[in-house]
C-alpha cells in the first residue's frame, strides 16, 4: 500500500513539474484595423440591415477616421509613456504639461470619432436611426462619444469602441 502511494505521489509531482515548466501561450495578436473596421461594419449591417451603399459608406467613414487618428494616437501613446516616466521622477511640472497634452489629444480623438459616428448616423434611414439609438452601450450603437479598444490612449483604433451614452 505504501509503495502504491509513493508511486502515485511521484507521478503527481512529475506531472505538476511538467505542467509548471510549460511556457505560457503568447497573447493573441489583435486584428489589424481594417479587419476591426470590417467586423464593426458587418455587425452594424446585420443589425441595421444596411444596404451595400451604406456598408461601403460606413467602411469609408471608419477607415478615414482611423487614418485621421493615427498620428494623434501615436502622440498619445508617447505622451502616456512620458507621463509614466515623469511620475517615477516626481516631476510635477512635466506631469502637469503631459496631462494637459493627453487631454488635448484625447479630445482630438473624441472629435474624430464623434464626427465619424455623425457621418455614419447620417447614412441611416429614420428606422435604422431609431434602431441604432436603441442599441445598448457596448454593442456599437448610439451616436457620439469616444471609441476604441483599450479606451483613450489604448492601442488600436479608438473609433471602434462603442460610444458612451
Amino acid at each position: 500500500m505504501l509503495k502504491k502511494l509513493t508511486i502515485s505521489i511521484s507521478i503527481a509531482v512529475a506531472l505538476a513539474a511538467l505542467a509548471l515548466g510549460q511556457n505560457p501561450p503568447a497573447p493573441p495578436t489583435p486584428p489589424d484595423p481594417q479587419v476591426m473596421i470590417q467586423m464593426r461594419v458587418s455587425f452594424l449591417a446585420s443589425y441595421l440591415t444596411l444596404t451595400d451603399a451604406q456598408k461601403a459608406g460606413a467602411t469609408s467613414i471608419y477607415t478615414n477616421a482611423y487614418t485621421a487618428g493615427q498620428t494623434i494616437q501615436t502622440n498619445l501613446q508617447t505622451s502616456q509613456q512620458s507621463l509614466a516616466a515623469a511620475v517615477k521622477k516626481n516631476d510635477t511640472a512635466a506631469i502637469a504639461t503631459l496631462a494637459a497634452t493627453i487631454g488635448t489629444l484625447t479630445g482630438q480623438l473624441t472629435a474624430i470619432n464623434s464626427t465619424a459616428d455623425a457621418s455614419f448616423y447620417a447614412l441611416l434611414t429614420a428606422d435604422q436611426q431609431t434602431k441604432y439609438d436603441a442599441m445598448p452601450p457596448g454593442f456599437g450603437g448610439g451616436p457620439g462619444g469616444p471609441g476604441g479598444p483599450g479606451g483613450p490612449g489604448g492601442a488600436g483604433a479608438h473609433f471602434l469602441r462603442p460610444p458612451a451614452q
